[in-house]
């Protein structure tokens, strides 16, 4: 029998690096980071780390959260796509399944979301294994290339 901990560890595939942020009043955070560059926009994904996170959550954070990503990995919000990962933890609770959103920024720093569909999810993240179909490209992230499986 799993623990209630063990249900809530975010598999290390959403990843790439544990991203440590400032959020709401300042409170140490911190979230998954994956930077993919696609040729065009790059896909930063930030993902949710639940009891792994000592602070604000991803969603919380939002704009504040994009614009720290982008000042310290040397991005401008017009060049990234920016995603909001709430990851498979294998829990019994449905809100703890997977979920991408879009996230956009007005002028004002409103924030809207778009949930991604399966098909886009496979699109951007082939490696995830949403699909179980091989492909042959290689997908270059910020820290290293993820040759196919």
């Amino acid at each position: 029998m799993r623990n209630s901990w063990q249900e809530m560890q975010v598999p290390k595939k959403y990843y790439d690096e544990i991203f440590t942020f400032s959020g709401l009043w300042e409170q140490p955070s911190a979230c998954g980071l994956k930077i993919i560059d696609t040729g065009g926009k790059k896909v930063v994904t930030v993902t949710e780390l639940y009891q792994d996170n000592p602070g604000t959550s991803v969603t919380a954070a939002g704009y504040s959260l994009a614009k720290q990503i982008c000042e310290k990995k040397g991005l401008t919000l017009s060049e990234i796509m920016y995603l909001e990962c709430t990851p498979d933890t294998s829990s019994v609770l449905s809100f703890y399944s997977e979920q991408y959103f879009e996230v956009t920024f007005d002028d004002t720093s409103q924030t809207n979301y778009r949930k991604l569909s399966k098909e886009e999810i496979e699109r951007l993240f082939p490696l995830l294994g949403a699909s179980g179909r091989k492909r042959r490209k290689e997908y270059r992230t910020e820290n290293s290339v993820c040759p196919e499986r």
